[in-house]
């Protein structure tokens, strides 16, 4: 029960940390465009790999890529403002 309280914690954890990192960097988002919607898709496919296997360490790893996912969309979303 904690376990899953935490893994969403993480998850919201995102959203704040993609805003501080887009206003922090608003020159290289312009840059760095196409190369976050290159991380977000990897991200989601090897999410998508994980869910497949077998192994003990599966569910952490998928919460950390969706963090990242969140993480790009955001500073992505952020840019475009």
């Amino acid at each position: 029960m904690i376990q899953n309280l935490i893994y969403v914690l993480i998850l919201l954890a995102g959203f704040p940390t993609g805003y501080l990192l887009a206003k922090m960097c608003k020159d290289e988002i312009k840059k760095w465009r196409s190369r976050l919607t290159g991380i977000i898709i990897t991200s989601f496919i090897i999410a998508i790999a994980i869910s497949f296997t077998t192994f003990e360490y599966k569910i952490p790893i998928i919460i950390t890529l969706f963090f990242t996912i969140i993480v790009c969309l955001k500073i992505n979303w952020m840019g475009h403002k």
